[in-house]
């Protein structure tokens, strides 16, 4: 692990990159900075675009059961679920300890875990894959399979990924967003975006009948290749689901803190 300052920036990155994402989806959504909570609620049917993470560093047992209730309780309000994001290494000793129990508490339950991870990586070379050719994403269409690749990747809906991005002008005109094609048919996609002075790696996504044969990995140095070009950005962050986690260091990224995402019990 690195230190907690890495930690602190991959919640920090998360804050802004999603104020960017939910505005972008819904001009009034509900994107709030509330004491130890950062609201970023597009409330629509993709559910990445619905996220509330905690903001305290060294946030004690007593004060992370109390934001888990809040947290819960806006979750509550809202039409469409979402998740709860948590950097655990920002909680203190005894708030790690009895995560679990407190979320229970707060009537939460433990969809999935994932690991912020950044690096000091770029420039890197311009990457090929043998099997594909790399398309910027600039139309519509292709924003759509996009979202079909992300739908299909982590079993959602294909309606609730073209919720979230078809339509969007920050994909086609200011994310490094990428399709990756095998004899002309997308199976992966890859985008890098700008923030606070890094590019951030964000929905990562193949086929399921396309994993384990380098992809992923290939179109996010696709992205990171382009934006750092665009962008003169050395700097790079992303989270990392458990699929995707043991590509990333091959690219440079160092892991920081594991995270947890919570959503409503049923």
């Amino acid at each position: 692990m690195t230190d907690l300052a890495d930690s602190i920036e991959s919640m920090e990155q998360l804050a802004v990159v999603w104020r960017a994402m939910v505005l972008d989806r819904d001009p009034g959504a509900d994107v709030r900075d509330l004491p130890g909570i950062a609201v970023r609620w597009a409330d629509c049917r993709f559910l990445f675009w619905n996220c509330i993470t905690l903001t305290e560093v060294g946030a004690d047992a007593g004060h992370v059961g109390q934001r888990l209730g809040q947290a819960a309780d806006i979750m509550r309000s809202k039409q469409h679920p979402g998740f709860l994001w948590i950097f655990e290494d920002l909680l203190a000793d005894d708030a790690r300890a009895t995560l679990s129990e407190a979320a229970e508490r707060a009537g939460l339950e433990h969809a999935f875990p994932g690991t912020g991870m950044a690096g000091d990586l770029l420039p890197i070379p311009e990457p090929s894959h043998p099997d594909l050719t790399f398309v910027r994403v600039t139309t519509d269409e292709q924003l759509r399979t996009y979202a079909d690749l992300n739908s299909r990747a982590y079993g959602f809906p294909l309606e609730d990924g073209r919720d979230g991005l078809v339509g969007s002008t920050l994909w086609k005109n200011q994310a490094h967003a990428y399709l990756g094609l095998r004899d002309g048919v997308p199976v992966t996609c890859a985008a890098a975006v700008e923030a606070a002075g890094r590019l951030f790696v964000v929905l990562v996504a193949t086929a399921p009948e396309w994993e384990r044969r380098g992809y992923g990995e290939a179109v996010t140095r696709k992205a990171l290749y382009e934006g750092g070009r665009a962008t003169g950005l050395t700097r790079a962050t992303l989270h990392a689901t458990v699929a995707g986690a043991p590509a990333y260091p091959r690219i440079g990224f160092n892991p920081n803190s594991p995270m947890h995402f919570y959503s409503l019990k049923n």
